[in-house]
């Protein structure tokens, strides 16, 4: 039986790519947040062939500022080191060790807080990395209000942080003080413009310390100078939580580390992360301290313009609103599995309107990567990999946080331009879809829990006089409003004769009906108009 922490030798016995070289003796050029599935086997992944082509002795510092019980029972459990499955559409899968991180590092903890500000005071450190989803990087609520813990920080300053956002604000602080050396904070979640937004937090943060008098000036002058970088990047990799199957693939081969974790924040984890083979990251290459050499592990570096096209491409058209849509139908459908929604001929039309029908007329082509090639993979072979065990219930956690992104830059590029509004029946049925998931009623009349969300608590004021059979949507109809939650007033993006609001109740009504109406109205709207096939 092998173990994670068994020597190289043991592990490339049972058929695992070992790492070449294992002497990391540099100081840290690297500091990532959150310690996720996505990171083992992708950010982690990038640096190990880093490693093993000799352009790299440092190692890879790991700051997890959500779940204390990630590091314990992950990280410091199996050494730092991570089992990469890779599954191929045909079934077969390869095995990777990771084994470049140190240290792993819980904000947490006093002593490890204490080596996190060491980390970042370093002038060696050139770039920290983000991965920590959407609402990592929110500071306020659905009215504009700053959540608690983060009026709490407001007041207490760098000494005093408990969030993400303060945490690192704190951090950047201590690097301030060491002599402001420059760094590049590079968001690596899937959001438009994640750069911005991560400046945006940071910065609004420090501009309230300073006003406060709880730390100087000069600090916010430097996260604002060119010392600073805030790089956009687009990340693509599709990581489900540690699957049961392949738990079971791994113990028929003799390893014994596949137990999975579920911490009490959620997190679910294993000694192994499954994974696909298909995966892209793009970054702007604006590194103030230097970077390492990326490209060398497939990293694309490009200007901001291309990041921004390539982000845009992906995030708001090709993947992740198929996604989401996806998500939300499934969950009122009762799929467990995204590759079997792939067998809907109607949820597959749906995602190719949504795609090509109604998101490549307002994408601009990149170039280094093509939309329409890309929506091809991602329907044609990734979606429908059923060697992939991911699910609708991952995909639709935090929908709130994704819907201004994933549905709402084609909204707003539909009304900038001039396009008729009629044309967004898929997106309008996915955002009544959405409102119609929030009853937390399938389309069978069922209840079911909802996946989690930092804003259910304040939208089921919205949806709580919904129910099946009725007609009365007036506690809806504020929310179509909300410029938080769609980016877009719904009632301002309009033609001649309906706004896209409109268009959204009148697909709710439909699918409140009763039940099986979910299904029926799904129907209808995929054969309103020829989807390419």
């Amino acid at each position: 039986m092998t173990k994670l922490t068994d020597s190289y030798d043991d592990l490339a016995g049972m058929g695992v790519k070992t790492p070449q070289r294992n002497l990391l003796i540099e100081p840290v050029k690297w500091v990532h947040f959150g310690g996720g599935n996505l990171f083992r086997c992708f950010h982690a992944s990038i640096w190990q062939k880093l490693v093993d082509q000799g352009l790299t002795q440092s190692p890879l510092a790991l700051i997890e500022a959500f779940d204390s019980q990630l590091i314990n029972q992950i990280y410091h459990k199996y050494n730092n080191r991570t089992l990469n499955v890779i599954l191929s559409a045909n079934g077969s899968f390869a095995l990777e060790l990771v084994d470049c991180i140190k240290p792993a590092l819980d904000t947490d903890n006093k002593d490890d807080w204490m080596q996190a500000k060491q980390l970042l005071a370093s002038p060696d450190l050139q770039m920290v990395t983000l991965a920590v989803t959407e609402k990592g990087y929110n500071i306020k609520d659905l009215s504009g209000n700053y959540f608690p813990d983060i009026t709490q920080e407001l007041g207490n300053g760098p000494k005093g942080v408990i969030t993400l956002m303060g945490k690192l604000a704190s951090l950047l602080y201590v690097r301030f003080l060491a002599g402001a050396k420059p760094l590049a904070l590079c968001s690596t979640d899937n959001f438009s413009h994640n750069g911005d937004k991560l400046k945006s937090s940071i910065t609004e943060i420090v501009g309230i310390w300073v006003k406060k008098g709880l730390v100087e000036t000069d600090f916010l002058d430097y996260l604002n100078s060119s010392q600073v970088s805030f790089p956009l990047s687009m990340i693509d990799r599709i990581t489900p939580q540690p699957a049961p199957s392949v738990a079971e693939e791994l113990d028929s081969l003799g390893f014994v580390d596949t137990q999975i974790v579920k911490t009490d924040k959620g997190t679910v984890s294993a000694a192994f992360v499954n994974t696909e083979e298909t995966h892209y990251l793009v970054i702007e290459d604006n590194f103030p301290n230097g970077r390492p050499n990326l490209e060398a592990a497939g990293v694309i570096l490009t200007t901001r313009h291309k990041v921004d096209e390539v982000e845009r491409m992906k995030v708001c058209t090709c993947l992740n609103p198929l996604h989401t849509s996806l998500a939300i139908l499934g969950c009122l459908l009762d799929y467990k599995a995204i590759s079997q929604q792939m067998q809907n001929p109607n949820l597959v039309k749906l995602i190719k309107r949504i795609g090509y029908i109604e998101g490549l007329p307002v994408v601009t082509d990149p170039k280094i990567i093509s939309p329409k090639q890309f929506i091809d993979e991602v329907i044609a072979k990734r979606l429908p990999n059923p060697f992939i065990p991911d699910t609708p219930q991952r995909i639709a956690m935090d929908t709130s946080q994704k819907i201004p992104i994933r549905f709402g830059v084609t909204i707003s590029l539909y009304k900038q331009q001039g396009k008729d509004i009629a044309n967004l029946k898929g997106i309008a049925f996915t955002l009544a879809a959405w409102l119609r998931y929030l009853m937390a009623v399938d389309d069978q009349g069922n209840k079911f829990v909802r996946s989690s969300d930092p804003m259910l608590e304040q939208l089921d004021k919205f949806v709580a006089d919904l129910e099946l059979g009725s007609s009365n949507l007036d506690s809806v109809l504020p929310l179509l409003h909300d410029k938080t939650i769609f980016s877009v007033d719904l009632y301002e993006v309009k033609n001649a004769k309906i706004s896209l609001a409109d268009m959204v109740i009148e697909y709710l009504t439909k699918l409140l009906a009763g039940k099986g109406a979910v299904a029926k109205t799904l129907a209808e709207v995929v054969n309103e108009i020829e989807v390419v096939n």
